[in-house]
């Protein structure tokens, strides 16, 4: 696979970069699109709510161990051959996992479903970057950013609308149209090339197992960690060794071998490193919004999964306008100042969403869904672009593999750390409004006795029973608003992240302006 040289691409080229595009959105958007129905799915197999989180759980370890595999396999068996089963496995699994009887079965058949779609992700990345000239790659990855962004904000959509009007099964028979088209659009465009077997032996296997096992127990302890006290739980503090331990051995393997898995020596050249760091920034925020806002609106607004998914598609729908429109203005505007534009707006719909009260809702937030939408579009395909100008072909899949992980690693530590800081957040506003709240203030004994009048009014007989009522119906309001006060803060702490992934993009030098060194 070489990097074409002219300035234009085929029709056959350009039918494998939307096929493959198609694999890499549909794979993204079956996490989101999974986690929108997890109650629903959790109640047909008799799932526990602490076990089902296992349904998501399978799917991202799976998706994250293969995303760095998946360039070293493409050369051992052929990107072709490799890309065209695993899509084929990933359309044979989602179906089945329509038909699990129970948790066991739905795990298993999740791994593999994230096992063989974590690989469609990387390498549509890696055919955009290997099989279109230079000049047309912006185009490129403005399509891989509709799976990239587009997908996880209008997942909760699909998945809510799906789950409500015809069963949770739908949202894996979704897959099966474009999954066929998928496979055909590929079997078509991509040239046969013949396996390197060979390879098998001469991989780099200590950094591949050491890979497996870190991420592996890295995102098992993300995934349960708030959940399990964190280290407060011996289960979680020996995955944390492990994952530790491991990750610190594969980062030691790929300095020192002389065929790594991965060339990590990539994040030292100044736009794939700065650029990477924004992407793992992005993935924080990006991920981050689709986990907090759906929460929000069930907790506080009492949302269903398709309400719910109704708001989420204003993150959504204004990309599909926007992306396309984005490589014509690489041509006129310098990609850096998109990236930053990008970045900023982004930053700026998280801080609209620091001052959240019991009246904010769907209505209220229209405005900072669109602003986030304008802010993602223009700051992926450009991001995408400029950290990784001068990649060559044969670091094409390390460049695919580390980008894809370092926004997925994001989303995964991203999530963790809000969901304990929501936690400990509402925790404290709670113990500080409960501290305010004290009976012997005349201002709380008045309410009280306003709320005892009003249930004594509504059919509550018994002068204590109202009382008690009264104080139940006011620990509830103070719980609800130290909960909106949690809300508020995690959107503050997204917005910082953002504003730490527009420093980084700051950093970044115009691609024609890097030094051979820096290029190559």
């Amino acid at each position: 696979m070489s990097v074409s040289t002219s300035d234009t691409a085929s029709a056959k080229t350009w039918v494998a970069v939307v096929a493959a595009t198609l694999g890499a959105f549909m794979a993204v958007l079956n996490i989101q699109i999974v986690n929108a129905s997890l109650a629903d799915i959790q109640g047909a197999i008799g799932a526990g709510v602490d076990d089902g989180g296992w349904i998501s759980t399978a799917y991202l370890v799976a998706e994250i161990v293969v995303i760095p595999l998946t360039g070293w396999l493409a050369q051992v068996f052929s990107l072709r051959r490799y890309l065209l089963v695993n899509a084929v496995l990933f359309l044979v699994f989602s179906v089945a996992c329509a038909y699990a009887q129970n948790l066991s079965q739905m795990i298993v058949l999740r791994a593999i479903q994230g096992f063989s779609g974590g690989v469609l992700i990387p390498l549509a990345f890696t055919i955009i970057i290997t099989l279109l000239p230079k000049a047309k790659q912006p185009m490129g990855l403005a399509l891989f950013a509709l799976s990239a962004t587009f997908a996880p904000a209008i997942g909760p959509t699909i998945g809510g609308y799906l789950t409500e009007n015809y069963g949770w099964q739908f949202i894996f028979f979704v897959n099966i149209v474009p999954g066929a088209v998928m496979i055909s659009l590929l079997w078509a465009t991509l040239d046969p090339a013949p396996m390197k077997l060979n390879l098998l032996r001469q991989g780099d296997w200590p950094g591949i197992v050491t890979m497996a096992i870190g991420l592996a127990c890295l995102q098992t302890v993300l995934e349960d960690g708030n959940k399990d006290d964190w280290f407060g739980s011996s289960y979680i503090l020996r995955l944390s060794i492990i994952a530790a331990v491991s990750l610190s051995a594969f980062i030691v393997i790929e300095l020192v071998v002389a065929k790594p898995l991965l060339n990590l020596r990539l994040l030292l050249r100044r736009n794939f490193g700065f650029g990477s760091i924004a992407n793992f920034l992005m993935g924080i925020a990006l991920y981050g919004s689709v986990f907090i806002l759906p929460l929000y609106l069930s907790r506080i607004q009492g949302y269903n999964s398709e309400q719910i998914g109704m708001v989420l598609a204003w993150t959504g729908l204004p990309q599909l306008v926007l992306i396309p429109l984005v490589p014509k203005l690489m041509r006129y505007v310098d990609a850096r100042l998109l990236i930053g534009v990008g970045f900023a707006l982004f930053a700026t719909s998280n801080f609209m969403n620091v001052h959240l009260s019991s009246d904010t809702a769907g209505p209220e937030l229209l405005l900072p869904n669109i602003v986030r939408a304008v802010g993602q579009a223009l700051a992926f395909a450009p991001l995408s672009a400029v950290a990784t100008a001068g990649i060559e072909a044969v670091n094409a899949g390390s460049a695919s593999a580390l980008f894809n992980m370092m926004r997925n690693l994001g989303g995964a530590i991203g999530i963790a750390v809000l969901e304990t800081f929501q936690t400990k957040r509402e925790q404290f506003h709670s113990n500080i409004l409960t501290q305010s709240v004290s009976v012997f203030q005349e201002a709380t004994r008045a309410r009280i006795d306003r709320l005892t009048d009003y249930f004594l009014a509504h059919g509550v007989s018994d002068p204590a029973l109202a009382t008690h009522k009264a104080l139940v119906a006011i620990g509830k309001r103070i719980a609800q608003q130290a909960n909106i006060m949690a809300f508020s803060d995690t959107f503050y702490l997204l917005g910082a992240a953002l504003v730490g992934a527009l420093i980084a993009s700051l950093l970044l030098r115009k691609p024609g302006q890097m030094s051979a060194g820096g290029a190559h």
